[in-house]
């Protein structure tokens, strides 16, 4: 009895000891990982956005709620040996709708471009699909061992169209038009994203306008552009 009493004693002491032993690598390997010097900040990113049109020819409104959503991949390329300052480049996928009484029809392989009232349609929206390249120079105050810190992430964004449709109801009329040649399939414009932590706010604007050279029924040029505001959230 005492030499098992004495063999268990051992047993438990040595279990202790490399628990203890074990306990210790892992609060080490922890530390090492929460101070690694040479961290990046390569994110997922998911951003909404409320979608307003400039440069409208006379007459377009906007009559609702026109929104958009972009989810990606950002890699983080910092230039600087504290890491606050980096290059940014990634790819994704954005949707954008624009709800306006610009009314789209085809005849004969041919569009045509009517601004109607907007009491007189109940439905008038232009969807898009795109593909994003965004390309950014960014500033953060972050810390090996803090993932909550402030940021100003300021680029250019390239995109390209995979899909349209445009979509108008009213008083006797419907129509559906997609794959429309006239719009422009390259847009680009600037963006910035500024906030704390996962909440940050974004803007873009796109430089070239959604069509190409096309006219409305009275002959007014169409060079409508968008401005995007919205949020950004950015997941490690």
């Amino acid at each position: 009895m005492r030499y098992l009493f004495l063999i268990l004693s051992f047993l438990t002491l040595t279990t202790s000891f490399a628990q203890e032993q074990f306990s210790e690598t892992i609060v080490d390997s922890t530390f090492f990982t929460k101070v690694d010097s040479l961290y990046r900040e390569d994110q997922f990113y998911v951003g909404i956005t409320y979608n307003v049109l400039t440069n409208l020819p006379k007459s377009v409104r906007q009559n609702g709620f026109s929104s958009g959503i972009s989810l990606g991949f950002l890699r983080d390329m910092p230039i600087n040996k504290k890491r606050t300052f980096a290059i940014a480049v990634g790819a994704g996928l954005s949707y954008a709708n624009y709800q306006q009484n610009l009314v789209v029809s085809e005849f004969n392989a041919v569009n045509q471009y009517e601004v109607v009232s907007s009491s007189d349609i109940s439905t008038g929206k232009l969807e898009q699909l795109f593909v994003d390249v965004p390309i950014e120079f960014r500033w953060r105050n972050s810390t090996p061992t803090s993932y909550k810190f402030w940021r100003i992430y300021s680029g250019f964004k390239f995109q390209y169209l995979l899909y349209d449709k445009s979509r108008h109801e009213g008083d006797g009329f419907s129509y559906r038009v997609s794959k429309n040649s006239d719009l422009n399939n390259l847009q680009f414009g600037p963006y910035i994203a500024v906030g704390f932590n996962t909440w940050n706010f974004q803007a873009y604007y796109g430089v070239n306008p959604l069509y190409k050279n096309v006219t409305t029924d009275g002959g007014e040029a169409i060079n409508m552009r968008t401005l995007n505001v919205g949020l950004m959230f950015y997941i490690l």
